[in-house]
C-alpha cells in the first residue's frame, strides 16, 4: 500500500472570510500535513489568502487549487509565483484552471473556446519568465508578447527579481479526457474533481496518452495527482452525505449551461447520467433545495468519504489504490485530525 500524502483544502470563500482558517492552517502544520491550498472562483482571491494565512506556517506546502487563467496575465501569474515562492522559502505550488465560459466570459470578459491551447501558451510563458534565462517573446495565438500594434514601443523584457528557484511546480485542474492528458504532458501534477477510484479507467487512459507523447515533462512515477475529496463524519451516514449534496448539486445542475457542464459530463461517465439529468433540471429550474435531495447517497458515496469514523478509516484502502499521490481535505479542526490520524 502507497504512502498518502494529505492537504489541508480551504477553497474560496462565501459570503465573507471564514473564521477558523487560521487555526486550521496552523493544526495542519502541526499535525504533519503535507500542503495547504486556496481557490478562487469569482469573489476572493487564491493568492491573498495563501499568503496572509501561509506566513504564520514552517513547513507545508503553499498551493493554489486553483488560479483561474483569465483572472491574470502568465507574466502576471508568474510574478505572483517568483513573489510568493520567495515568501515561502521554496514552499509555493502553482495550480491552474481554464475554468468555466459562464465565468471566464462573464466574470472576466475573456474569450473561452480554444482552452487546451491558451493553457499550453500560458504555463510555456510562466515556466520562461520563472527560468529567466532571456528576455520573454511569445508569438502565440493567445498571448503574444511584445503586444502586436499598439505603440510599437513594447519590448521583451525579463523579471527583475531572480527566481528563488528556476521551476516552480505547475499542477493543472482538468475532468475532460484531452485536458487530463495535456496535465501530463506539460505540468507536474493534475487535479482531479469528481473523482471515484472504482471509475477512473478513462483517467488513466487519458494520463498515459499524455505521459507518451514526446517531450512529456514527467513520468507517473514523479507525477503529482492532488485529489480534493470531501469528508463528512457523523455516525449518521445520511447526515454525512447531506453536507456534500449541495456541493454536488450545484456543480452538477448549475455550473454551466446545460450540454456545456463540464461537472456533469464526469458524473455521468462514473455511470449516473440519469441521476445527473434529473439534478440538472430541477436546477435549472430554479428548485434548488429539490436538486440537493436527488442527488442520490451512492453518488456522495462514489466521491466523498461520508458516514462514521470506523466507515472512513475501512474505506481507506479504496483511496491509497487509487490514483492519487495527495487526498486534499477540508472541514472542522475534528475532521483534519482525523485525517492525519487515518492517513498520516
Amino acid at each position: 500500500m502507497k504512502e498518502m500524502k494529505i492537504g489541508l483544502q480551504l477553497g474560496y470563500w462565501g459570503s465573507g472570510p471564514p473564521p477558523n482558517a487560521q487555526e486550521l492552517v496552523l493544526e495542519a502544520d502541526r499535525l504533519g500535513y503535507d500542503s495547504v491550498w486556496t481557490a478562487e472562483s469569482y469573489g476572493s482571491d487564491a493568492l491573498t489568502p495563501l499568503a496572509w494565512w501561509g506566513s504564520q506556517t514552517q513547513r507545508v506546502r503553499l498551493g493554489t487549487s486553483l488560479c483561474q487563467l483569465s483572472a491574470r496575465t502568465p507574466t502576471a501569474m508568474a510574478m505572483a509565483a517568483l513573489t510568493l515562492d520567495h515568501l515561502s522559502g521554496g514552499r509555493f505550488v502553482l495550480g491552474l484552471g481554464v475554468s468555466g465560459p459562464q465565468v471566464v466570459e462573464g466574470w472576466y470578459g475573456q474569450p473561452f473556446p480554444k482552452p487546451l491551447a491558451r493553457t499550453r501558451e500560458y504555463v510555456d510563458i510562466i515556466r520562461r519568465v520563472v527560468a529567466r534565462e532571456a528576455p520573454v517573446t511569445s508569438d502565440g495565438e493567445h498571448y503574444a508578447l511584445p503586444y502586436p500594434g499598439g505603440t510599437g514601443l513594447g519590448k521583451p523584457l525579463k523579471p527583475i527579481v531572480h527566481p528563488l528557484r528556476a521551476d516552480v511546480p505547475i499542477i493543472l485542474g482538468a475532468e475532460g479526457p484531452k485536458n487530463v492528458a495535456l496535465a501530463a504532458e506539460i505540468a507536474d501534477g493534475w487535479f482531479p474533481f469528481l473523482y471515484s477510484p472504482e471509475h477512473d479507467a478513462h483517467y488513466r487512459e487519458a494520463l498515459a496518452e499524455g505521459f507518451a507523447r514526446p517531450g512529456a515533462r514527467r513520468t507517473p512515477a514523479d507525477f503529482e495527482v492532488a485529489l480534493p475529496v470531501n469528508v463528512s463524519i457523523d455516525d449518521d451516514l445520511e447526515v454525512a452525505a447531506n453536507s456534500v449534496r449541495p456541493m454536488l448539486a450545484l456543480y452538477v445542475g448549475g455550473m454551466g449551461a446545460r450540454g456545456q457542464n463540464f461537472h456533469f459530463d464526469v458524473v455521468a461517465r462514473m455511470g449516473f447520467e440519469a441521476e445527473a439529468t434529473h439534478i440538472q433540471d430541477l436546477y435549472l429550474a430554479g428548485q434548488r433545495g429539490e436538486a440537493v435531495m436527488a442527488v442520490p447517497t451512492a453518488m456522495v458515496e462514489a466521491m466523498a468519504m461520508v458516514g462514521p469514523l470506523a466507515k472512513i478509516r475501512e474505506e481507506k484502502e479504496r483511496w491509497t489504490r487509487s490514483l492519487a499521490t495527495t487526498l486534499i481535505v477540508g472541514g472542522s479542526i475534528d475532521t483534519v485530525r482525523a485525517a492525519a490520524e487515518i492517513f498520516l
